[in-house]
Parts: C-alpha cells; structure tokens; sequence
C-alpha cells in the first residue's frame, strides 16, 4: 500500500506529457494544459527520428505513439482519455471543457469517438499522402489521398450539418468550447500544410466549419498560436519549395526550345 503522505507527493509531481508537435493529438494536449494553467513538463518525442521507438518511450506508451503522460506512479495514453483525465483531475479546469453534467457528457464522448473513425482518418489521410509522404520518406498515394477526401468532405459535412447544430458557435451547440471542440480542431488544421489553391477547395465549402475554428482558435489564444508554430513554419518551408521548383521549372522550358534549335 502506498501512503497517504507518499500520495500527497506524487500529486505535487509534476505532470509529464510526451508529445511531438506536429502530432494533432499532442497539440490538443498542449494547449489544453497551458490554456488550463496547469504546471506540466513537455518532453518532446521526435517522430521524425523515431524516438517513439524507444524502450523507454515503450515502457509508458506500448503502442509507441504520442501523446503520452505520466502523473506521479499513473501512466496513459490514447489522447481523448489524456482530455478526458487532465480535465477530472486537475483543480481549476473550468466546467465547459468537460461538464459534470452526464448527460452532456455524453454527446462530447459520442463527438470524440465519431472523430477517430471519421474526421481523424480523413484528415490524416489526405495530407499524408498529398504533402506529408515524402517528407517521411514514403511514396505518395493518389488512390489513397482520392479516398481519404471523400471521408474529410463528408465529416466536414457532418460538422456542419449534425455537431455545430444548434444556437451556441462550438458543437453540440455549445456557447464554450470543450475537449471535443479543441481535439477535432486541431485536427482540422493539418490542412493548413497544404498549397492554398487546395487547402481553399476543401474548406470554402463548409463556412459554419470555418467560423467555429476561427472561435476555438479565438477562445485559446495566445496559446494555440503558438503551440501550431511549428506547422505554420513547416507550411512556410514547404510554400519556398514549391516556389523554388516553379521557377525551376520555368526556367527549364525557357531554355528547352534554345537548346533544340543548337
């Protein structure tokens, strides 16, 4: 049996979340913390370099993904229960980010189940294997990216036409945002890696969808900002490429027909 005197110390541990930024679960987790106030140390988990590979990493999350935490002598993973604990068991957390009400806390558990099998899936999809794949060394996919439009435009849709129902801007027609409306968010903005011209194409469509980012983004600032530094300034990286090759590309044509005629 543990102590009481040894609970009391391992409560005033400090939470450890394991994340990578670029992970839409990780960034929830973050800015849910630091929206929150709550003390917690960041360890940063570099997919790129596999380090979620690592025995050690293994030992918290068997499954070798992020976002991860430990509390004290408690570990978990699964970033909607990460939420769902963080939002329980720290003091201070306001009562909109996961009601007491059972009831509605239900609907934003039906939101966040619905997510990883629709949205998440979609979402990830497409920027995979339309910006992201080659990146990580992997080939693109244009069968996969075509089928993975299809589920993001139609959770869009039911973003729009069954969760923001309803006379608050947030879902379930909510006038505060919670843990659902900061998870599906920021899975949304992994869209913003894509050119423009693309990234316009999928979301003009879905106002409502638009103007509930821009509230959930409003409502967390300035921490969502900068918790998504690092996709704005991937998005910057990969805007130089794009326009480094165009040029190139010009360039080749201008001297392909010289070149001919020698």
């Amino acid at each position: 049996m543990i102590d009481r005197r040894e609970e009391k110390e391992e409560r005033k541990m400090k939470l450890k979340v394991y994340a990578d930024r670029m992970s839409q679960p990780s960034r929830a987790i973050l800015i849910f913390c630091k929206v929150n106030g709550i003390d917690f140390e960041e360890i940063h988990i570099e997919l790129s370099k596999r380090q979620q590979l690592s025995p050690e990493f293994q030992a918290i999350n068997p499954f070798k993904k992020v976002p991860a935490i430990v509390d004290g002598r408690f570990n978990l993973f699964e970033s909607h229960a990460i939420l769902i604990y963080i939002a329980s068991a720290f003091p201070g957390v306001a009562d909109h980010w996961y009601p007491a009400d059972v009831s509605r806390k239900a609907k934003i558990h039906a939101v966040l189940d619905w997510h990883h099998l629709n949205l998440r899936r979609g979402a990830a999809g497409f920027v995979l294997n339309t910006v992201l794949a080659p990146l990580l060394g992997l080939p693109l996919n244009k069968e996969a990216a075509a089928e993975a439009e299809k589920v993001l435009t139609s959770s869009l849709s039911t973003i729009e036409n069954i969760w923001l129902k309803g006379d608050g801007q947030y879902l379930l027609g909510g006038f505060r945002p919670s843990i659902a409306d900061l998870s599906l968010v920021c899975e949304i903005m992994q869209l913003q890696l894509l050119d423009e011209k693309e990234h316009d194409r999928i979301l003009d469509p879905h106002k409502k969808v638009q103007t509930w980012i821009a509230s959930t983004r409003n409502a967390t600032k300035p921490h969502f900002d900068e918790v998504h530094n690092v996709l704005y300034k991937l998005k910057l990286r990969l805007s130089l490429k794009q326009s480094s090759q165009a040029d190139g590309e010009r360039k080749s044509g201008i001297k392909g027909p010289i070149i001919s005629k020698m």
